[in-house]
């Protein structure tokens, strides 16, 4: 027995995936793979909250929980958006 063709993703944003590494999110037709050594802010986040994505205008991420917030074109073109991240002490 064959499997039917999948039908085509309706949700504009998507985890799809966690890893221990990172997670994988599909946005406007495209994957994308945030690792945590790159995205730090997600490392220590609640799975629950790393999934409850929303894509705004404009092509921008936000995690309501996380008060995240990233451009898909930042995902595109990292090396437009060199992050700098600093703990608190």
């Amino acid at each position: 027995m064959k499997s039917s063709v999948l039908g085509k993703n309706t949700s504009p944003v998507e985890v799809q995936g966690i890893s221990p590494t990172g997670f994988w999110l599909w946005a406007q037709e495209r994957e994308y793979f945030l690792s945590f050594k790159e995205y730090p802010w997600f490392k220590e986040a609640r799975v629950s909250d790393i999934c409850q994505v929303k894509l705004l205008p404009g092509g921008h991420l936000y995690w309501p929980s996380l008060d995240i917030d990233l451009a898909l074109d930042g995902l595109e073109h990292p090396e437009r958006y060199p992050l700098l991240f600093k703990k608190n002490k």
